[in-house]
């Protein structure tokens, strides 16, 4: 008998796919993640030179592709300022969809990750679109309706030359009839976004910096700014959720031991905005020392708390915990 799962709350929102399983940001991974119990695959977006959207977890893709093992794009490799950072390696925006098409997924964090090395070099580089159709293909065979969480990368860098993200993203997803979330670390482009569809909005917030927006508009806010009760108010004209690091709701020591959790998620639900907390991940590494060899312990942690959703690497270890508390 299939298990039917729902979308109550909190929501299972795989992490760039089952990426605990195979190298992230592939068919594979989300596929997986699908088959796991996820209520929501999650694609980082960036975007080629030909204007075609495609899942990765940053515009410089040495880290994530065989991109080094290709002498023919060798002469591609170059240095640029991406939202403030020198970086060097080979960018999407100087590709066009069929070269990327002829490179291969490789696993971001081998030393963390040597189960997924067996993977290297076999999944290609998916577009938005081919995720929007495996989303659509695999809600038709379980009878599930599998939600699409799509982060826009580096908007204002990529508005400024001239490939903008929004546009190609509204016209993909305008053709579906799937749960959407729309998330970006960026403010402009969401309030952007919200003038254009009724699809809900997730404002990011990181535990420490600023939105590049702001650094390019001399905005004097920090994310903490955002998290002010009038912060939270103002996101709420123009999102429906904030997507937070979770240690802005159980911070931890230096030590890593963790601390008492903040008013934050009571603080968003005054404001009328959910709450997905990331990331969370089985290893050791990124776990705090109280939940060390024990994640399941940190899932039932943040669920009390009252979470509307999780992002995460091993969806089907989030939905084991929501399923027996």
């Amino acid at each position: 008998m299939t298990q039917t799962f729902t979308n109550k709350p909190p929501i299972i929102i795989a992490h760039r796919g089952a990426s605990g399983y195979r190298p992230e940001h592939t068919l594979a991974s989300y596929e997986l993640a699908i088959d796991l119990g996820a209520d929501y695959i999650e694609p980082d977006l960036v975007i080629t030179k030909d204007g075609i959207l495609i899942a990765r977890h940053e515009n410089e893709i040495s880290e994530t592709t065989d991109i080094a093992n290709h002498p023919e794009f060798a002469h591609l490799k170059t240095t640029k300022i991406i939202d403030s950072e020198i970086i060097t390696g080979w960018f999407t925006e100087d590709f066009t969809i069929a070269e990327i098409k002829t490179l291969t997924a490789k696993e971001r964090i081998p030393k963390l990750r040597p189960q997924n090395l067996v993977y290297e070099r076999i999944f290609s580089i998916p577009t938005f679109a081919e995720i929007i159709d495996l989303a659509q293909h695999k809600s038709q065979t379980t009878g599930r309706n599998i939600g699409i969480y799509p982060e826009t990368k580096h908007p204002s860098y990529f508005q400024t030359i001239g490939l903008p993200l929004e546009p190609t993203l509204l016209f993909n997803l305008q053709k579906i009839n799937l749960p959407v979330f729309i998330q970006s670390f960026e403010v402009n482009n969401l309030k952007q976004l919200s003038q254009k569809t009724d699809l809900p909005l997730v404002q990011l917030i990181n535990d420490t910096g600023k939105p590049y927006d702001f650094i390019m508009n001399n905005d004097p806010r920090t994310y903490a700014d955002l998290l002010s009760q009038k912060g939270l108010q103002e996101i709420a004209k123009y999102a429906q959720s904030i997507g937070v690091h979770k240690n802005l709701l159980v911070p931890r020591d230096n030590h890593d031991k963790l601390l008492s959790p903040t008013s934050l998620i009571i603080d968003a639900h005054a404001a009328n905005l959910q709450v997905h907390a990331w990331t969370f991940r089985n290893e050791d590494f990124f776990l705090p020392l109280d939940c060390q060899a024990n994640p399941e312990k940190e899932y039932q942690l943040f669920f009390n708390l009252g979470v509307d959703g999780v992002f995460s690497d091993y969806p089907d270890k989030a939905l084991k915990v929501k399923l027996y508390e």
